[in-house]
């Protein structure tokens, strides 16, 4: 079985992967990796690499996608496989720092519920009712991280390396994954990675948006097993 580590993005736990993990269970050991109280991409890999194998496959989601290409800046010797899902590897951009903070405000004041009503719906892009079915589970799982650990994850975002120069050396199986309807994360920015990327493979999920593992866990998880069939097994 090859082992796999599911990184997961900004305010997400293990929600955020929904059913992926049974789906890919035959064919790989699965672990989900969260990053509550973690305030730089430097510390959430480490602690990645602090607990996985000596070789694994990595698959992040947004956030945990830059957390993967931190993996890999670090450690690519011990990397079978990546996959970059609803992310980027950009630096900051204009009125980003503005923006964020506002929402760290938010949560600092009117606290996380509020702060979930204003962040998630437009990270979705599937149906009216399938967002509608996601809603209560994506509240609570904003609900149960904290302001000053959403402060910690915002100020990893906002001090993150340009993460463009990784793209050319990366060797590895590669998937870059992205909703059709992800006006965060979007198909041509994933495209543009794909370039770059030798070995690397695009998909796209119709109908989600930039939370495709929970809104399309289905063909999220028959893009993970497509990609980890290109992964050889490790040598015993």
């Amino acid at each position: 079985m090859k082992p796999l580590f599911l990184l997961c993005g900004l305010l997400s736990d293990e929600t955020i992967w929904a059913d992926v993990p049974s789906r890919l269970a035959d064919q790989a050991d699965v672990h989900v990796a969260s990053f509550n109280g973690f305030s730089t991409l430097g510390a959430m890999a480490e602690q990645v690499l602090g607990v996985a194998p000596p070789r694994f496959a990595v698959a992040g989601h947004s956030m945990g996608g830059r957390v993967a290409l931190e993996i890999w800046r670090r450690a690519p010797e011990r990397i079978s496989g990546l996959a970059l899902l609803n992310t980027g590897v950009h630096p900051t951009r204009e009125a980003e720092h503005e923006n964020r903070g506002a929402l760290v405000r938010l949560a600092r004041t009117q606290g996380m519920t509020a702060l979930a009503a204003k962040w998630l719906p437009p990270m979705m892009g599937a149906s009216a009712e399938r967002i509608a079915e996601l809603m209560p589970a994506l509240t609570a799982m904003v609900e149960r991280a904290t302001p000053e650990s959403f402060a910690g994850q915002i100020a990893a975002l906002l001090n993150r390396p340009d993460a463009r120069p990784l793209l050319p050396t990366i060797t590895v199986p590669t998937l870059l994954l992205s909703g059709t309807n992800d006006t965060w994360s979007s198909i041509s920015q994933h495209a543009d990675m794909q370039r770059q990327v030798p070995h690397s493979t695009l998909v796209e999920i119709a109908g989600a948006g930039h939370m495709a593992p929970i809104e399309r866990p289905d063909a999220v998880a028959r893009a993970l097993r497509g990609w980890l069939g290109t992964i050889a097994d490790e040598k015993a």
